[in-house]
């Protein structure tokens, strides 16, 4: 295939200069960006690439650039004409694309939920492809162990590279933060009022969990959650009510508990050992720091939360 060579790197407004795009399969359109010299993608092989998914009116709704990781994927047989596996089809290694993808046809047959804010033809994606592992004639234990040796490598970038990048995020916010012994770094921005929390105390507690992108994971606010695009109608937005220092919660964000008094916010950046470690948890990849923004609500010391009811007031005559 015949590709247009443009230089741009990843810049989204690098990818977004041009408009000129070509006519792929299908419904399909796309532009290329970066044209290496390779093999084009095959069905089975594997695939570790960064995305960016918006909508034509801009909306990001998934990057995997708020992660600090790629996204990872076995190619597939296409669905349907111009779908996104016919786009991975068109790139090598080191190649940059942007494609339009029919919403339609990705909701009638491959399930993807409608997004609420467009009532436009496609999905766009920004696309650059990171690593190729060719499945070719290789048997299923060999590609296995291809894979696994990447994979590896890129959790001992992760590991490796934590420090340097939240040194970066502090620099890059121009914070001062207080390091504790076990390498919590935080910043108190309110002080408070009254004595700290100990540990056995019932804290109720606003908070705002996000990677060192800005991309909320969690949050107990309901504006934040709007505005971030993480609003669940279901769920109660209300303080986090857990007692202080029981294990309730990730080791930084306990310690980051008892370091507070009712009314103090603060901010703290939680390296994965205080977090979820090599393991991950739930869309929160391995070795990946944490920041968290904190408002101490109220603390019911631990005598009065066990304290038994009062007596029962005898009834007039």
């Amino acid at each position: 295939m015949k590709k247009l060579v443009i230089v741009l790197g990843l810049a989204v407004t690098g990818l977004t200069a041009c408009n000129n795009f070509e006519k792929g399969e299908g419904d399909m359109l796309y532009k290329v960006h970066t044209d290496k010299a390779g093999e084009t993608i095959q069905e089975g092989d594997f695939i570790a690439f960064k995305a960016i998914e918006k909508t034509e009116g801009d909306s990001v709704l998934y990057s995997s650039y708020d992660y600090d990781r790629p996204s990872l994927m076995i190619k597939e047989k296409s669905v349907f004409k111009g779908d996104l596996f016919a786009a991975l089809g068109l790139l090598s290694e080191g190649d940059s694309a942007t494609f339009k993808i029919n919403i339609d046809s990705m909701v009638q047959k491959m399930g993807r939920p409608m997004p609420s804010d467009t009532t436009k033809k496609y999905l766009v994606y920004t696309i650059k492809i990171d690593k190729v592992i060719p499945k070719g004639k290789l048997n299923d234990s060999l590609f296995r162990g291809k894979i696994d040796e990447y994979l590896k490598a890129e959790m001992d970038l992760a590991k490796s590279s934590e420090a340097k990048k939240v040194k970066a995020y502090v620099a890059s916010k121009s914070l001062k933060p207080t390091v504790s012994a076990s390498g919590l770094n935080y910043v108190i921005s309110n002080q408070g009022s009254g004595a700290k929390a100990n540990v056995g105390d019932t804290v109720m507690v606003n908070y705002t969990g996000m990677f060192l992108s800005g991309k909320v994971f969690d949050t107990s606010l309901a504006e934040v959650a709007k505005k971030a695009g993480t609003f669940n109608p279901q769920r109660p937005y209300e303080p986090l009510k857990l007692p202080a220092g029981m294990n309730s919660s990730i080791p930084g964000f306990e310690e980051g508990l008892l370091l507070l008094s009712k009314g103090a916010k603060a901010t703290l950046i939680i390296p994965s050992n205080l977090a979820y470690g090599e393991q991950g948890n739930q869309g929160i990849p391995p070795f990946t720091p944490l920041i968290f923004e904190l408002e101490m609500v109220n603390i019911i010391p631990a005598k009065a939360a066990l304290a038994p009811p009062p007596p029962p007031v005898p009834a007039k005559k």
